[in-house]
């Protein structure tokens, strides 16, 4: 690595730059570092390419694309901004020399050995990024980085963002080629389609390479259209390849793609157990002293030379082409360097590609983007975990305690039942009416001023409500607690959102989100069972009081955000969204009192439905450009919203079935019915942090929704054909097992999606546009509440769950990219 240079921006996005690392044909690449100590590699886009709107399309997508690719031989993708002014890529960084290095200056050619294991390790490599879609198109010794445990293979993809200036004069007056003498498959040179079998030309050409220390077909010793020749057209010479692998690497080179092996069949070819180092004695010390180097590596103080007089003779100097800092767009870059990501690591290295050469004299500068306001500190995982706990709880135990407490409620004042269902209701109008203006807010003030406005605003509307004498009075205060629920839901869904950058710990954190949110009526009825039953109403209410102040003490303990005033502000749209869902949420609770649809009702509905759609087609423009960094279109995050309203409605249906079903079949209190249904939960958490997390990288998020989605189905349908006479071991477990497995398969992608693609500061809007579509399902689902009897409404679950797996597998064929979402994705269309 070398010291960094006076004309070095000091920072890219949220990352430090400590050192340069290399330079290649797309730019440079620096050693960086974020606030939170973790080490990376950035490569800087050259600025001639950064001026091609086609090439940054592409670099755009092949960057989401990446992110999605795993395994343990790769450098992963963590951070990106493909629309600065120069755009810019953060990897691992893994200190390690490249391959062409050990072989060429080190050691020498590989014994057997370590060739047969690099072979193995590279080929497990080549099949993680084939699985995520993509074809390397550069493997070569220089992208295949060396370490004490095995090869990484680092610029997967990316290359393919070049393809946009094949047909340019980019292409005529640079003699850019996509690809690298000596290491090009015969596709290549003949400017065919490449396909995953050109990576395992490369590949063996690699391990020719590695055996050899010599280049294929006589590059770097004859002419450029002569080695291209010998590409096309002649065998590979293999002399020097070690007997036991000369036959799979010759295989490898065939000139007929569809006869070379797949990545999968060289790594079964290779895989033999490893007893001792894969590498030389001689390699390992050279590893440990350039481990070394690296921790004794101390950059040099950056001094600007002293201003000297000017001379009008002398022209100005030209601004570098690199903006001196760039500010992070995503929730992922501003987590990340926060150290709210992985844990610090192994990284992209020395070779990787990019040196950008010096801009020529004449070329205008590049101008810089506007400022942004300085982005967000994260929370620290568990503390934002600690609070979404307790939020979710407190709101679950509300409106436990408000179902079973209303015919107390009802004696004691005196209420009528008009009265009784205005108080049931009003909580969930003014909840799910005020949702985007919550959002709103929070991305408007910082979540955390607006965690603890809405917990203290909810405290005190609970003793309001516990001390009002008269139903008018308690009606008010219920409508004062939806409002300011209301400001922490979609707060509160946006910790998770810009806050977890690691696949993994996002996974369990939206597991456990979904498990608490979708089983919140079985763990409200275990915690409300036995306060109904001891204390009044009143001191239910006083009881919601100690988890307001231990929630403000968690909240309090989060880092603070700064305001960003005017920052993707849209109040219009915000009271567009509020308005339209009001009178969506006020008809739909008064069709259900009335079980019939009148022409009030209808109107109130229809232009409800219009104005909430005028706020969702804003929010779409609004969140689009952030969105479309992560390969989210506006059709996968409506199939989303769809998918999740129509599971909103299906999974209400079940836990009102079930809690009916329990209390007056069986004939369990309340708590013992929340008990009962705690299996259900158990097996929520397990689907959203095992099959989800486990599937993300693997599928679009719409295959593991679509699927969980069907499993609920086929759990409503155990319930169906018994016709609700079962007891609850042989009946009623089985198919909350079922619906409990699958609600957590499909919820955790679906709010992925719904939500991946915002910054720190727009996170609240599209959390909120995610709750209130639930809200909106879960309040549609009383009207069959209200008009079909028990078990005869499980039928419409039945049908809205396969309508939402339907809208999953159609319309979500892509998503959020590695690290940004629950589950993570790709683009398409």
């Amino acid at each position: 690595m070398d010291q960094l240079i006076v004309e070095d921006p000091p920072r890219i996005g949220p990352y430090r730059l400590i050192a340069r690392l290399g330079a290649g044909g797309m730019g440079l690449v620096y050693l960086g570092r974020s606030e939170g100590g973790r080490t990376v590699a950035v490569k800087v886009v050259q600025a001639e390419y950064a001026g091609n709107p086609e090439f940054r399309r592409r670099f755009a997508r092949e960057v989401a694309a990446a992110r999605r690719v795993g395994g343990s031989w790769t450098a992963a993708v963590l951070d990106a901004d493909p629309e600065a002014a120069v755009p810019w890529v953060a990897t691992q960084y893994i200190p390690g020399p490249d391959l062409h290095t050990v072989v060429a200056k080190d050691f020498g050619p590989l014994p057997e050995y370590s060739v047969r294991t690099l072979a193995n390790r590279l080929a497990l490599a080549l099949r993680a990024v084939h699985e995520a879609g993509l074809i390397h198109r550069d493997l070569k010794p220089s992208n295949v980085l060396v370490t004490v445990d095995g090869p990484r293979v680092i610029d997967f993809g990316i290359a393919r963002a070049m393809d946009s200036l094949a047909g340019d004069s980019l292409l005529t007056h640079t003699g850019m080629l996509i690809g690298s003498a000596g290491f090009m498959s015969p596709e290549q040179v003949r400017g065919l389609e490449l396909t995953p079998a050109s990576d395992v030309f490369c590949l063996g050409a690699v391990l020719v390479y590695a055996a050899t220390g010599r280049l294929l077909f006589g590059a770097g010793s004859t002419g450029l259209n002569a080695h291209l020749f010998r590409v096309a057209e002649e065998e590979a010479d293999l002399t020097g390849v070690p007997e036991s692998l000369a036959g799979l690497v010759g295989a490898c080179l065939h000139k007929d793609p569809a006869r070379r092996p797949t990545p999968a069949q060289v790594a079964e070819r290779t895989a033999a157990e490893q007893t001792g180092e894969w590498l030389p004695g001689t390699v390992l010390a050279q590893l440990g002293r350039h481990a070394a180097q690296l921790l004794d590596f101390a950059p040099a103080a950056r001094e600007e030379p002293a201003p000297e007089r000017a001379d009008p003779r002398v022209p100005a100097p030209r601004p570098h082409p690199l903006p001196p800092a760039y500010a992070p767009t995503a929730g992922a870059a501003a987590a990340a360097a926060e150290g709210f990501g992985p844990p610090p690591g192994p990284a992209t290295g020395a070779a990787a590609t990019a040196p950008a050469d010096a801009a020529p004299a004449d070329a205008a500068p590049a101008v810089p983007e506007p400022a942004r306001p300085p982005a967000a500190p994260a929370p620290r995982p568990r503390r934002a975990l600690a609070v979404v706990c307790l939020l979710q709880l407190m709101l679950a135990l509300v409106a436990a305690v408000s179902a079973l407490a209303a015919p107390a409620v009802q004696s004691d004042l005196g209420a009528d039942h008009e009265t009784l269902n205005l108080l049931l209701s009003i909580y969930w109008v003014a909840f799910g009416a005020l949702l985007p203006l919550g959002g709103h807010f929070a991305d408007l003030v910082g979540r955390k001023r607006v965690l603890i406005i809405g917990l203290a605003g909810f405290g005190a509307a609970s003793v309001f409500a516990a001390l009002a004498p008269a139903p008018g009075l308690l009606i008010a205060a219920r409508a004062l607690q939806g409002a300011f629920a209301a400001l922490l839901a979609p707060a509160t869904l946006s910790l998770l959102v810009t806050g977890h950058t690691d696949p993994r710990k996002r996974g369990t954190a939206f597991g456990i989100y979904v498990a608490l949110t979708s089983g919140g009526p079985a763990l409200g009825l275990l915690l409300a069972g036995p306060l109904v039953q001891y204390l009044d109403w009143r001191a239910c209410l006083f009881a919601l009081v100690p988890f307001v102040v231990v929630g403000l003490f968690l909240v309090a303990a989060l880092p603070g955000e700064p305001a960003h005033p005017g920052a993707r502000s849209d109040p219009a749209g915000a009271l567009l969204g509020s308005g339209g869902l009001a009178l969506v949420l006020y008809g739909l609770f008064g069709v259900g009192q009335s079980a019939a649809f009148t022409p009030l009702d209808t109107l109130l509905l229809a232009a409800g439905a219009l104005l909430t759609g005028t706020y969702l087609w804003r929010l779409s423009r609004g969140a689009g450009r952030a969105s479309a960094r992560y390969g989210i279109t506006v059709r996968h995050r409506a199939g989303a919203a769809l998918a999740l309203l129509l599971a909103g409605a299906a999974t209400l249906i079940l836990s009102s079935y079930l809690s009916y079903y329990l209390a007056n079949g069986i004939g369990y209190a309340p708590d013992q019915a929340g008990l009962m249904l705690l299996p259900m939960v158990a097996a929520m958490l397990v689907g959203a942090t095992q099959v989800s997390a486990r599937l993300a990288h693997r599928a679009a998020p719409g295959v593991p929704a679509a699927a969980g989605l069907v499993l609920v189905a086929v759990g409503l349908f155990l319930l169906i054909r018994t016709g609700g006479d079962y007891s609850y071991a042989a009946g009623v477990l089985p198919a909350t097992l079922l619906t409990g497995l699958g609600t957590g398969t499909a919820l955790g992608p679906l709010l992925a999606t719904a939500t991946t693609g915002a910054a720190l500061r727009g996170a609240g809007a599209l959390s909120a546009a995610a709750v209130a579509a639930q809200q909106v399902g879960e309040t549609l689902a009383t009207l069959p509440l209200v008009q079909s009897g028990y078990p005869h409404v499980l039928w419409w679950a039945f049908g809205a769950v396969l309508l939402a797996a339907a809208a999953a597998a159609l319309m979500i064929t892509a998503g959020p990219a590695r690290g940004n979402s629950a589950g993570a994705p790709v683009q398409g269309r």
